[in-house]
């Protein structure tokens, strides 16, 4: 039996009159209160911070050249091969995110080189080969005569693959946004804004929009070439954008506003007079309009991300999103409805097949749900593993054997592929990479992942990983959660607190789409059926729809939930979570249902009863990231102003602060615990490491001696990574010794050990950025998460 969910609501922090004011400007037919509290709730807390939010006209989006000499060496490269007429391939992916960036590419380098003859495109098949680049593609584009391969989305890691092209006289550009290799690539160049601080103005770019800078330069290079604007591509970026959920701010939200824009404009246009018939087309068939960021992350997205998972190759999507011949793009678009509606039907199946598999686990004993079949096709596995994992409130990995028989007859060495999601901000990377040692391969980062390995090794995986986990949380169990950003009522719902709450739109990341709390409220004409595809056949997969209505509306508002039937909808009075939308095919308002519970049921159902909870739970005041004098205030609160790096750091705080509130009687002595610390500045590792060895000379040299304490303050590491980094100055000559409670280091230089040194050197370096991720990650890390912490260690 699944956990019921814990239900959070965002704390609500009134906004000066002023900044109310100056959103009421941009919500003439409301008061504007509702976005004036997600705004400041969100960090938008000045005028010329709304301004530019709100107002993309008011942005300064930054140059391309700010990747520096990276983007200077590609653009070099790219007037090369146009000087000297080479041929190009552009290696794209096979997502959304990769399928638009290819398409930008195809479109932007297409102003320069021919398509087809001088300009090729290649794609991985998702069934067939992973992420990144290969041998075998390779080789085939050397046959062709390529000389430069373009990569996006994709390629950062890929050293060994990039040294084999090299061999080949073929050189690399690459143009991604995933996680960087230790050491740079042997490439022409490559354009990454993981190379950039945290807080840069592009560091959140997708693949889509890391290759629509290359173009933005190359056009800025070469001047008077291109036949078509750069601004024709940014409707596929924003598409790209969009659908891989990334963080929303900065040029990404620039980027993506702008898109929107051109996305509506060309949709209105006669089918036969658009720019992109193929991007009409399917806004179509999904019944869209182009206008709003759920039109690409329920509409465009995911039918670009279907065809791969049914059918392997995508290739044909770039011809869909770049053709302008209206005939071939309308027979594209209708297979890759098609494939939308399979990968729908697969997805239900293997869903029920996923929910009766779990209802023979223990799930209170488990803290990482691991599920395999033989019988589950490949390409849906992540989605319903992230369907379970939001359900559970647990990191779910779903692994298939499918075709495993047909790669030997040994069941030892028959390897099991999947797919995982994780939750509550558990890192699943970091989980995983714990067990690298039963894996076959394995990729991804903190939320999703792909993985194989030896179906006679899952067991031991299983255990192994559900053991990491239950040791890194303690005794914590992580309960599924939902949270609320707004109170309302029925009566509010309707196009004035739309239009006030679209102020905040494109959302994603960091800027989610505003959920709704309505209490006491109840259902009435509920239906269910089957989806439809665009031939009105029916798709295995169901929505419900209602009215609901409350004790503050004399009419209903309708609304949709999908996935479920009409039964599970509680009978009599109930809270309910929703996000409030615009159906442009049915013209009307309505909300989607994102949670549900009766009244009955509730556990937070009064206030009386929220108190009494909260009494066994430390009143946790979120003021990170705040100026010092804003948190002096909170003088009664016991105050973490260093951030943690584990759970561990956190839940003695926590522990302290319950044992402080039980010793005292009634609500209000409860002793409140204020998380004040700032958004860690991270100088680079390999500064870090030179510092060190800088230090360590001069105490050499002067015979000097340091604390621990003080070279922790100077280098700002932790001290295990510190003793990481002395075994490393160690391999380098360097004599660590301790006097009394201070260390005395001397150097005696040495050449014979340079491949322990290097390694050791890389240890450190690799200690200083999981350090730096684990601090990134607790300065961003919600609430709620902080509080179902230490809601489970009250207990």
């Amino acid at each position: 039996m699944l956990e019921q969910q814990q239900w959070t609501i965002t704390a609500t922090e009134q906004p000066p009159e002023w900044f109310i004011q100056a959103v009421k400007q941009y919500t003439p037919a409301s008061n504007g209160l509702y976005a004036a509290q997600l705004l400041w709730q969100r960090g938008i807390k000045d005028r010329q911070q709304l301004t530019a939010f709100i107002n993309y006209k008011a942005y300064q989006p930054a140059s391309p050249f700010e990747f520096g000499q990276e983007m200077h060496l590609a653009i070099a490269r790219l007037q090369q091969a146009y000087n000297t007429k080479e041929k190009i391939a552009i290696w794209g992916d096979f997502d959304a995110d990769g399928i638009t960036a290819t398409s930008v590419l195809w479109d932007g380098l297409g102003q320069f080189f021919a398509q087809n003859t001088q300009l090729v495109y290649y794609i991985p098949n998702r069934l067939k080969e992973s992420h990144g680049l290969n041998d075998q593609g390779i080789d085939n584009l050397a046959k062709q005569g390529c000389k430069l391969i373009v990569t996006c989305d994709t390629g950062s890691t890929n050293i060994e693959e990039i040294i084999y092209a090299k061999e080949l006289g073929i050189d690399v550009i690459v143009t991604d946004h995933h996680t960087l290799s230790a050491e740079r690539p042997p490439v022409a160049a490559i354009i990454n804004p993981r190379y950039l601080p945290k807080e840069h103005q592009l560091f959140n770019l997708s693949g889509v929009a890391v290759a629509y800078k290359l173009v933005e330069a190359l056009y800025q290079s070469l001047p008077n070439v291109a036949k078509y604007p750069l601004e024709d591509l940014l409707d596929l970026v924003a598409v790209g954008l969009i659908a891989d959920l990334v963080q929303l701010s900065g040029d990404c939200r620039y980027l993506a506003q702008m898109g929107i824009q051109r996305l509506q404009e060309d949709f209105k246009q006669p089918a036969a007079a658009r720019r992109r018939p193929g991007v009409g087309r399917l806004l179509e068939l999904c019944q869209k309009s182009g206008d709003r960021p759920t039109d690409i992350s329920f509409g465009l997205g995911p039918r670009i991300n279907a065809v791969s998972r049914i059918q392997g190759d995508a290739s044909f999507c770039v011809e869909l999103l770049t053709s302008r011949d209206v005939k071939r793009c309308n027979e594209l678009a209708e297979v890759t409805e098609l494939a939308n509606a399979r990968r729908k039907s697969l997805q239900k199946d293997v869903q029920a097949q996923v929910a009766q598999k779990l209802t023979q686990l223990d799930l209170s004993t488990t803290s990482v749900i691991v599920l395999e079949d033989a019988q589950w096709p490949g390409g849906v596995l992540g989605l319903v593993a992230g369907q379970v994992a939001q359900e559970t409130g647990r990191p779910t990995i779903l692994l298939s054997t499918e075709g495993a028989e047909e790669q030997g007859s040994n069941s030892s060495s028959l390897l099991a592929r999947g797919s995982a999601r994780s939750v509550n901000s558990v890192d699943l990377y970091q989980l995983v990479k714990e067990q690298a040692h039963l894996l076959h391969r394995f990729g991804g980062h903190p939320f999703a992942a792909g993985l194989s390995l030896l179906v006679e090794n899952i067991p031991l995986f299983t255990a192994a990983i559900n053991q990491q986990l239950r040791q890194s949380l303690g005794s914590t169990t992580l309960t599924p959660t939902v949270q609320a950003d707004l109170t309302v009522t029925v009566a509010d719902l309707g196009k004035e607190l739309f239009l006030e709450l679209k102020l905040l739109e494109p959302c994603g990341m960091g800027n989610p789409v505003p959920k709704l709390l309505i209490q006491n409220c109840w259902f009435e004409n509920s239906w269910h059926r089957n989806q439809q595809d665009w031939q009105g056949k029916k798709v295995q997969y169901i929505k419900t729809e209602f009215d609901i209505r409350d004790d503050f509306s004399r009419s209903a508002f309708p609304g949709l939930w999908w996935g479920h039937y009409k039964d599970e909808l509680p009978i009599g009075r109930c809270d309910c979570i929703v996000e409030l939308d615009y159906n442009t095919f049915k013209k009307r308002y309505e909300i989607r249902l994102i949670a549900v519970r009766s009244s009955a049921n509730l556990a937070l159902n009064t206030q009386h009863e929220l108190n009494a909870r909260l009494s066994l739970t430390p009143f946790i005041l979120d003021l990170r990231n705040q100026e010092h004098s804003a948190r002096s205030t909170q003088h009664l609160a016991l105050i973490i102003e260093d951030c943690p790096t584990n759970w561990d750091d956190l839940r003695i705080w926590l522990r302290r602060c319950l044992a402080i509130s039980r010793s005292t009687s009634g609500l209000d002595n409860q002793q409140q615990l204020g998380i004040a610390w700032s958004k860690p500045k991270h100088q680079p590792p390999n500064q870090i490491w030179l510092t060190l060895v800088g230090i360590a000379k001069y105490l050499s040299r002067t015979n000097q001696l340091v604390t621990r304490g003080q070279l922790l303050e100077k280098i700002g590491i932790s001290d295990q990574t510190l003793l990481v980094g002395i075994k490393a100055l160690k391999y380098l000559g360097f004599t660590v010794q301790r006097q009394d409670r201070s260390l005395q280091i001397t150097w005696h230089p040495t050449d014979s050990a340079e491949n322990l040194s290097d390694e050791a050197v890389a240890r450190f370096l690799a200690a200083v950025r999981e350090e730096q991720f684990q601090q990134q990650y607790f300065a961003e890390v919600p609430l709620s998460t902080i509080v179902a912490i230490a809601s489970y260690d009250s207990k």
